[in-house]
C-alpha cells in the first residue's frame, strides 16, 4: 500500500461510462480503507495515469473506444507497473476476458456485484490474490478450455484439490503453505501439476476450469 495514504488502498477507476465511474467513486470514497486517486475513460489514458499515480489497484473495464482494457493490462504488465488490475465486466458482451487473464489481470468481478463483494475483491487484489467469483468462472470456462481434449492424466490428487481450494479463496502461496503445513516450494510444485492436469496457465484459469468440472463449488 502507499504509505502516504495512511494504509488506504489507492485506486484508479477506468470506464468509458461516466455514470459507472461516478457510481464506483460514490461507493468507494465514503468507505474506510480506500482512496480514489483518479478516473480514466480509456485504456490509453489508464496506462498513463497508472504509471504517473502508482495506485495499488486499477478497476478496469474491458471494452472502451479510447483503448481497450486488455491492451492497457498488457502494456502495464510489459512496463512493470506495481498496480494490480481488477477487471469489472458486464461479461455478456466483454468476450475478451481470457486475453485479459493472459495479459496479467489479477481478478474479475461482474459489474452487478454487491458492495461488500467489491470491497473484498479490491482488498484481495491489492494483496496480489486471485479474485474470481464462481459466477465469473462458470462463464469463463468455455473460452478457457476451448475445443481441445483434456489431458489423459487430469485427475487431481486430494492434496492438489486442497491447494486449489485455497487458491479459489484468494490465499497466497505463503498462506497455503502455512495452512497445509507444507513448504512454499511444495505449493509451487502442486500448482505446476494442477496447471498441467487442467491444461491452463495460471491460477485464475485453474479455478475457472475446476468450477466447471465440479472439482470446486
Amino acid at each position: 500500500m502507499n504509505a502516504e495514504n495512511n494504509g488506504a488502498i489507492t485506486l484508479l477507476i477506468v470506464d468509458d461510462h461516466p455514470v459507472v465511474r461516478d457510481g464506483l467513486r460514490g461507493i468507494l470514497e465514503p468507505a474506510d480503507g480506500f482512496t480514489v486517486l483518479g478516473e480514466a475513460s480509456g485504456g490509453t489514458e489508464a496506462v498513463e495515469m497508472t504509471l504517473r499515480m502508482d495506485p495499488d489497484v486499477v478497476l478496469m473495464d474491458l471494452r472502451m473506444p479510447a483503448g481497450s482494457g486488455v491492451e492497457a493490462i498488457a502494456e502495464l504488465t510489459r512496463r512493470g507497473a506495481r498496480a494490480r488490475v481488477l477487471v469489472l465486466t458486464t461479461f455478456d458482451t466483454d468476450s475478451d476476458t481470457l486475453p485479459a487473464i493472459e495479459a496479467g489481470a489479477t481478478g474479475y468481478l461482474l459489474k452487478d456485484a454487491l458492495r461488500d463483494e467489491l470491497f473484498a475483491a479490491i482488498r484481495a487484489a491489492a494483496e496480489g490474490r486471485t479474485v474470481l467469483s464462481p459466477a465469473v468462472a462458470s462463464r469463463l470456462v468455455t473460452a478457457v478450455r476451448g475445443p481441445a481434449a483434456p489431458p489423459v492424466d487430469d485427475t487431481l490428487s486430494a492434496r492438489e484439490v486442497q491447494v486449489l481450494e485455497q487458491v479459489a479463496r484468494g490465499a497466497s502461496n505463503r498462506e497455503i503453505a502455512r495452512g497445509l503445513f507444507i513448504s512454499e516450494a511444495t505449493v509451487k510444485t502442486h500448482l505446476t501439476h494442477i496447471y498441467g492436469k487442467l491444461d491452463v496457465r495460471d491460477r485464475a484459469a485453474a479455478v475457472a476450469v475446476a468450477y466447471q468440472r465440479g472439482i470446486l463449488g
